[in-house]
């Protein structure tokens, strides 16, 4: 089998920044498998912010492992994944990169602003709209040794997906 094109990709940024959307795009495009996050979340997770409470590092950390396993797993199979994930802190990507050194994280940014419009214009099943507060807190910039691509989420998902194209064609 061929080596892969591209190695693993967390697909990352607040709640309603677009992973999901913009992970199954650019999977689909690059031959890869998709894989959000969210459905990795155990249901203690999912109670705790359906109830409007911000998950914290002891809750984040099992399905952190999850999702590195995940990462390491598929591109030990030569498929390398697309997952969403917030990984909102620099600890949590580390926590990801140990399971898969080789991972590239997609950021998508917005404002504040336009993250909120999105999530008053949609209905999740455990993220309720006031949890976007906590997560931008909560948000570390990405380090200038991250292996990483930045994307600002006012482009349309097709126009990010071909941005984050052509940036991993250079990378």
């Amino acid at each position: 089998m061929n080596s892969p094109a591209y190695p693993p990709m967390i697909v990352m940024g607040v709640s309603g920044s677009g992973k999901s959307t913009v992970g199954r795009l650019l999977a689909e495009k690059l031959g890869s498998v998709f894989i959000d996050g969210d459905d990795l979340h155990p249901t203690s997770n999912k109670e705790k912010m359906a109830a409007g409470h911000p998950l914290n590092d002891v809750d984040r950390t099992p399905w952190l492992a999850i999702i590195g396993d995940e990462l390491s797993r598929s591109a030990q199979a030569g498929a390398p994944a697309i997952i969403a994930c917030s990984a909102l802190k620099r600890s949590y990507r580390d926590l990801l990169r140990g399971h898969e050194p080789s991972t590239i994280f997609i950021h998508l940014r917005g404002t504040a602003d336009l993250i909120q419009h999105r999530l008053d214009e949609r209905s999740h099943e455990y993220m309720p709209p006031t949890l976007l507060t906590s997560q931008l807190t909560t948000l570390e910039a990405l380090g200038s040794d991250e292996a990483a691509i930045e994307v600002n989420v006012s482009l349309s998902p097709e126009d990010i997906v071909t941005q984050v194209a052509t940036e991993l064609s250079t990378m």
